[in-house]
């Protein structure tokens, strides 16, 4: 009988601790300026060449598209999507796991992302899971 009290009241305790980190994500969330669910599209860039020279857009990037696929692969500098109207929206999520994996084919290329946009540290950013190349 104590066992299975003792069982009952882990489970209540784990249930509240899971609530209330639910309740903090989604409270961070909010402080960071959530925007909710979007569609971007636009193209794939090493975000820290792009932001210290707008011309180094994949293949217009310093040494060209392989140089861009170092700085995200081996180099670990986040990925962005820059759509036609300049706005820059810095990679989250399943998108950029194991190391950018899921980008580095889109490098340089036009794509459509949908996920959840906030605002991190003055970013603008897009939690994604998946990324559809645009023809």
């Amino acid at each position: 009988m104590r066992r299975m009290k003792f069982v009952l009241v882990m489970a209540a305790l784990a249930a509240t601790a899971t609530g209330a980190c639910d309740r903090v994500t989604a409270a961070r969330t909010m402080a960071q300026g959530a925007s909710g669910t979007r569609t971007v599209t636009g193209q794939v860039v090493c975000l820290v060449c792009y932001s210290r020279n707008k011309a180094n857009a994949g293949a217009d990037h310093d040494s060209g598209r392989m140089c861009a696929h170092a700085c995200i692969k081996w180099e670990g500098n986040p990925a962005a999507v820059v759509t036609t109207d300049g706005k820059v929206y810095q990679l989250a999520g399943g998108v950029v796991a194991n190391n950018n994996a899921r980008v580095l084919p889109h490098i340089a290329h036009t794509v459509s992302v949908t996920g959840d946009v906030y605002e991190k540290d003055g970013m603008t950013m897009i939690r994604a899971d998946d990324m559809k190349a645009i023809q």
